[in-house]
């Protein structure tokens, strides 16, 4: 059964798009987009390509030869995936060697050969080599959460979900992948349905993307099962809505940067032998996209259970345990994670109201950005307090002093003040916390552990501020709306 291509992703010049602009015309909107111009100065486009315009498999295997990596064998499934082997960098440079040789000296492709195509996937290059700077993230990919709040903080800290080898506890979604022609990835929709951008250090990859209303005709009749390669013999018995699929189609060359949106499935092909570096991430614009996600397979891991309910002795732990296990978070984890943003975005406010004493502070693009973001996460706060999530679901307790006090917070803060900075190109970011919050703050109360109080606590910020403002508070507004 074929598909049918419905259209192009649109192709930009990233050098001539501000982060503004990026966000109405593309993140807002949800729709992908390849950009170039943003790589010329990545020493990974130096480094990692030979003259020739070739991966520099040698390269890796000299300076990074030794590192231990997921690499996926592309002719062998497993479940919804590829089956995955750890190896060496440079066992898995060997293989690709070894595999290029056959082809090239008798023409075989790799299954006449009897050899696998590997793809190296999910290495997580930048934590393993941090002095390395492979490469900048580009401005417009700047505001990621996720990757910010993982390098101060662990996803999991509970014992039963957090361990220190475990890679959703403790790494991030920075990613280098490596692969020969021929290497590819099922479809699929991305972690926490985040965003993600990928970027080609050499080779050209097809993507096919499916737009979001579309992904009920990928799943079979029980809305359980997907497609795992749409170029597959596919039973229209199984998936009887998949031929009226509409796909959008790309090739994305060496140097061009794609962004995927939200929750859009996509299959991707290497085109050629291919380096990428890929980021995982989201911010305040997906975030009802992740609690979605999060909502949804925490009903399913509770239906498949419920018959142990009555033997249980806490039933709601182990539906707790198996969210973090399945998706990478659970209640306690996702509710932690905006409670600190809530306060890092309010500790920010605050600082830029003391720095900037005119009356039209609050009219900044800066001070835009961090209202929108307390907006969004004081919508998620009472979408979980509506669906009954309780301070047990939760279970999380966050003191505001000793918060304030802790140094992983003070990194956290440190690494907004930065990207924000970057982002609205403002230089002067200060990081004393209980200058700018606790002053404020003496009349609340100490702690946030439910989502009802974290509602509250934004609502108190908003009536702080609104307080030292003009009567057209553009922030108190905004706040209203949301």
């Amino acid at each position: 059964m074929g598909i049918k291509i419905g259209g192009q992703i649109e192709k930009v010049n990233g050098k001539e798009m501000n982060y503004s602009e990026f966000e109405q015309r593309y993140l807002a909107k949800n729709q992908p987009v390849v950009l170039s111009g943003l790589m010329d100065d990545w020493r990974a486009c130096k480094d990692w390509v030979t003259k020739q315009g070739q991966p520099n498999l040698h390269f890796f295997s000299t300076h990074f030869g030794i590192s231990k990596v997921q690499v996926a064998d592309c002719d062998t499934r497993d479940f919804t995936d590829q089956k995955r082997v750890e190896m060496s960098v440079s066992d898995f440079v060997k293989h690709w060697l070894e595999n290029s040789t056959q082809e090239n000296s008798d023409g075989a492709n790799n299954e006449a050969n009897g050899m696998s195509v590997l793809y190296l996937k999910d290495w997580h290059f930048v934590k393993e080599y941090p002095e390395y700077l492979a490469y900048r993230t580009p401005q417009i990919f700047c505001d990621d959460w996720l990757n910010l709040y993982l390098d101060s903080y662990h996803m999991h800290t509970e014992p039963d979900t957090y361990q220190k080898d475990n890679e959703i506890s403790c790494s991030d979604y920075r990613f280098v992948y490596m692969g020969a022609k021929g290497s590819w990835t099922p479809l699929h929709a991305d972690v926490f349905r985040s965003y993600s951008w990928s970027a080609n250090v050499c080779g050209k990859k097809k993507w096919l993307f499916l737009p979001p209303p579309q992904h009920h005709l990928v799943f079979d009749r029980n809305l359980k099962n997907c497609i795992y390669n749409i170029f597959d013999d596919v039973s229209e018995t199984n998936f009887p809505g998949f031929k009226k699929a509409i796909w959008l189609e790309c090739t994305q060359e060496q140097n061009e940067i794609i962004f995927v949106p939200s929750g859009w499935y996509h299959q991707v092909h290497n085109l050629e032998d291919t380096i990428s570096i890929n980021h995982n991430w989201f911010n305040s614009y997906n975030l009802s996209w992740v609690w979605d996600l999060l909502l949804r397979d925490y009903n399913e891991a509770k239906e498949y259970i419920e018959d142990i309910r009555d033997i249980c002795d806490d039933f709601e732990s182990l539906c707790q345990r198996n969210l973090a296990a399945n998706t990478g978070m659970n209640f306690y984890d996702f509710f932690t994670f905006i409670s600190r943003f809530a306060l890092v975005n309010v500790v920010q406010l605050f600082h830029l109201h003391r720095d900037n004493e005119n009356s039209m502070w609050n009219s900044s693009s800066a001070a835009q950005h961090l209202v929108l973001n307390l907006v969004s996460i004081r919508k998620i706060a009472i979408k979980m307090k509506t669906v009954g999530v309780s301070a047990a679901d939760c279970g999380s307790f966050m003191d505001l002093k000793e918060t304030l006090d802790d140094p992983k917070f003070l990194k956290f803060c440190a690494g907004l003040c930065q990207t924000y900075g970057m982002i609205h190109k403002q230089t002067k970011w200060s990081c004393d916390m209980k200058k700018a919050l606790m002053v404020d703050f003496g009349g609340y109360g100490s702690s946030i552990s439910t989502p009802e109080d974290l509602v509250k606590f934004i609502d108190y910020a908003a009536q702080k501020l609104g307080g030292t403002c003009s009567e057209k508070n553009i922030l108190l507004s905004k706040f209203d709306d949301g």
